[in-house]
């Protein structure tokens, strides 16, 4: 059976999983490119950029796995652009130039539709309004029997983990502290029907993950 799983998302010790103050010039917020330094230095990163150099270990094997299976992703709309409201025209394409990352049908949830965008590489950005259970039949859709990846960010992790439809969460956990911005915990409550099920460490960061129980 079909899952939605989140995976590799980076977070600082006291919760957060970007800065403040986020825009253009500083897409995870303040500080925030720092929670990522250890994706930075693997092999599965460099090879995005088609360099074949980066560590391999566990860090690279987290994020491996996080791409593995893997049919239709979904995210929101903060975690698409630095844009609010209303959209005043098209030309804003998301943050990964004209090739993203994805290369899959790609739910961008925002109150503010716009048509579908197909972009190089496979990867179609669709504009949805819709609650998150419509969101996930829709992924699964287009997945094709494959899993939905929910890539962020906070406020729509917080809506699917409410809901109880994730059933498993990877977070990297990075010794820093943020001190503001984007906050993940906030009104989760004891997230019921969830559990530890790892805990593996690297020099540079815990990765943790919960499974769904119930």
């Amino acid at each position: 059976m079909a899952k939605l799983r989140v995976h590799n998302i980076a977070i600082s010790l006291d919760g957060y999983i970007a800065g403040p103050n986020q825009g253009p010039e500083n897409p995870l917020g303040e500080g925030g490119l720092r929670l990522h330094d250890w994706v930075w230095a693997t092999r599965y990163a460099h090879q995005m950029d088609g360099a074949d150099t980066g560590e391999t270990g566990v860090d690279n094997d987290f994020l491996v796995a996080g791409d593995a299976g893997i049919g239709a992703t979904i995210m929101g709309r903060n975690m698409f652009g630095p844009i609010r409201g209303p959209w005043a025209d098209h030309e804003w394409q998301g943050w990964w130039g004209d090739n993203p990352p994805y290369h899959h049908d790609t739910f961008v949830m925002t109150h503010h539709t716009r048509p579908s965008l197909p972009m190089t590489g496979g990867t179609t950005f669709h504009f949805v309004n819709e609650t998150p259970e419509e969101v996930l039949r829709q992924a699964f859709k287009a997945a094709d029997g494959q899993d939905a990846r929910l890539a962020g960010g906070s406020s729509a992790i917080r809506q699917f983990l409410r809901a109880g439809l994730v059933d498993e969460m990877h977070l990297a956990v990075v010794p820093i502290l943020l001190g503001a911005g984007e906050r993940l915990y906030d009104d989760l409550g004891t997230l019921p029907g969830y559990q530890i099920s790892s805990v593996v460490h690297s020099p540079a960061v815990t990765h943790v993950t919960f499974t769904k129980t119930a």
